[in-house]
């Protein structure tokens, strides 16, 4: 034991350190001032977010009383049960709006790099266009858009 501690210590003053510090996953000299701005917003936030839930838990009490635990729907008082049945057309409108939209966003990136993919890359956005002008008119034709 007594080995064990002097083997201890003098290892100790030849290295303190086991391993160099760039050896850890973590510590990074050139990476870590890049990271505390971020790091700082992400505590301003949490702790913003944090402050604010305390102080409204200890300035409102609940106070609930039956026109609060009613349903609010825009003003009217509500008429027959919440589980009514929608037609599917609002449904479909929703997707097919949704489809285009998702599929607006790609033209963005494209113009962004439209000279450095040249003839490629407008066939290729051609081909695209074409596939959804395509599906536009299917929709249109099948009665989808209509009211």
């Amino acid at each position: 034991m007594v080995a064990t501690i002097l083997v201890r210590r003098i290892s100790r003053e030849y290295n303190p350190r086991p391993y160099p510090r760039s050896h850890f996953w973590w510590y990074n000299p050139e990476m870590l001032p890049n990271y505390v701005p971020i790091l700082i917003l992400g505590a301003v936030a949490l702790g913003f977010s944090v402050f604010t839930l305390v102080v409204s838990n200890m300035l409102g009490r609940p106070r609930p009383n039956a026109a609060k635990r009613e349903t609010y729907e825009c003003g009217m008082p509500p008429i027959g049960t919440a589980r009514e049945r929608f037609p599917i057309k609002f449904y479909l409108v929703c997707m097919i709006f949704i489809l285009f939209d998702v599929d607006a966003a790609f033209f963005y990136p494209w113009a962004l790099v439209f000279r450095e993919l040249g003839v490629f890359g407008f066939v290729e956005m051609l081909v695209f266009v074409l596939i959804l002008g395509s599906g536009f008119v299917y929709a249109w034709r099948v009665g989808a858009l209509d009211w």
